[in-house]
């Protein structure tokens, strides 16, 4: 299979090195969710990423923009990012050799269909020069006009 790299600009904590993400290339329709919740990604985060639906949580939008980096859909990842902190472009480097390997949800506080703010904590497990990393944020998310977007890390 195909694989694309790439590198997570989002602001993050996390060993020191920018996060970074490898991107698969080949349809994974039928194959479970990179996002961990145990789904195909078709019933998950593909209807966001592919059939133009928009995330009712911030949990949700969470979970789809870490398979956007996964897929590398600067597409999706800058159009789910608050203007207000949107960088101009997004740099997913194809030559890093950074690996991801999952994500786990920590915690989340609000963020739900009718709220107006979320925060997601989580855990993103990967390996990049031969070592094992982690990728720990706190982001933060609005909902406008009733869409969430991606704020930033707190």
């Amino acid at each position: 299979m195909a694989r694309r790299r790439g590198r997570c600009s989002e602001p993050c904590r996390s060993d020191g090195d920018p996060s970074r993400i490898v991107a698969l290339t080949a349809p994974i329709s039928a194959s479970l969710c990179p996002c961990g919740t145990g789904t195909s990604y078709a019933d998950c985060c593909g209807p966001y990423l592919d059939g133009g639906q928009r995330p009712t949580t911030a949990e949700a939008l969470m979970r789809s923009r870490y398979c956007g980096y996964v897929l590398a859909r600067k597409d999706y990842l800058l159009n789910t990012w608050h203007p207000s902190s949107r960088p101009a472009t997004l740099d997913l480097d194809e030559a890093d050799p950074t690996r991801w390997l999952g994500l786990k949800i920590i915690r989340k506080e609000a963020g739900d269909s009718k709220d107006k703010v979320g925060v997601v904590e989580f855990v993103a497990r990967y390996k990049s020069g031969g070592k094992a990393r982690r990728l720990h944020e706190t982001s933060r998310f609005v909902r406008e006009d009733g869409h969430w977007f991606y704020l930033r890390g707190i």
